[in-house]
């Protein structure tokens, strides 16, 4: 194979490649059953000019076979006549007459035969292009899904690294909404549990103990200041508070401070 020849070969081949790619088949069926159904006119229209010519035999082939009766008619007359040579002038159309018509049948008996074959032809293609017209609509159908399907599977795979990257980012932020939901919890925990005070302080159990000890010493101590200030001692404050449980008593405003120290000693 030459280079000219290789070169169309694979000239030929890309163009056929983009018109099948490029070919409709469901327009590809349509057009052919239309072509079909224009051949089945033309087969139509041929049947009718057949019987069109088969019926004008059939009418001269009548018109002569009147002529044939008037010329024996005419035959009959000159003989009764006496005119021989009338009567055999009648007959002799006659004769001619009748060659005629048999040609006429003839061609009647050809062109019917003719006809009837045409008619069976006719009948035979509009029975295949019935049957093709059900394939094609069946093939029609079946490639409208299929080009559905194949739709459908192109976009799915198209996007299934999408679908993918999605998946992956749903968990990533479930996982995140986890730990923070945990760390979330720590810290409720932790809160409640006094660790933040103690990181806020910087003291531990030790160091609350013992300025709790400092407080005390420091409200006795400055209690001690007051009382030898107003010259009470120790033995005379504890009579006074039995006299005073004896003989008076507390009235309501007092009873509600001390309530009030009970409970912020508490």
């Amino acid at each position: 194979m030459g280079i000219l020849s290789r070169t169309s070969y694979v000239i030929r081949s890309k163009l056929n490649a983009l018109l099948n790619r490029a070919e409709d088949p469901t327009q590809t069926l349509d057009y052919s059953y239309e072509q079909m159904r224009d051949q089945l006119q033309q087969v139509k229209r041929g049947i009718a000019d057949l019987t069109t010519q088969k019926k004008r035999l059939e009418m001269q082939k009548r018109r002569l076979e009147e002529n044939v009766d008037k010329h024996n008619d005419q035959a009959r007359a000159a003989v009764s006549q006496d005119r021989e040579d009338l009567a055999r002038k009648a007959l002799e159309k006659k004769k001619a007459k009748m060659n005629q018509i048999e040609q006429l049948e003839r061609q009647i008996g050809d062109l019917q035969n003719q006809q009837d074959r045409l008619i069976e032809q006719k009948d035979e293609l509009q029975s295949r292009i019935e049957e093709f017209r059900t394939r094609k609509e069946t093939m029609k159908a079946r490639y409208e899904a299929a080009e559905a399907s194949s739709t459908v599977s192109e976009a799915m795979t198209a996007t299934g690294e999408e679908f993918e990257d999605v998946g992956r980012a749903i968990e990533r932020a479930e996982e995140r909404t986890q730990d923070m939901e945990a760390r979330s919890a720590a810290m409720d925990e932790l809160r409640e549990s006094g660790a933040f005070e103690e990181v806020l302080t910087d003291q531990d159990q030790i160091d609350r103990e013992l300025e709790q000890v400092s407080t005390e010493s420091g409200v006795d101590a400055e209690l001690e200041t007051i009382k030898s200030e107003m010259g009470v001692s120790e033995a005379d404050e504890g009579a006074t508070d039995e006299a005073a449980t004896d003989d008076v008593e507390l009235d309501e405003d007092v009873e509600s401070e001390l309530s009030e120290l009970q409970e912020e000693e508490g």
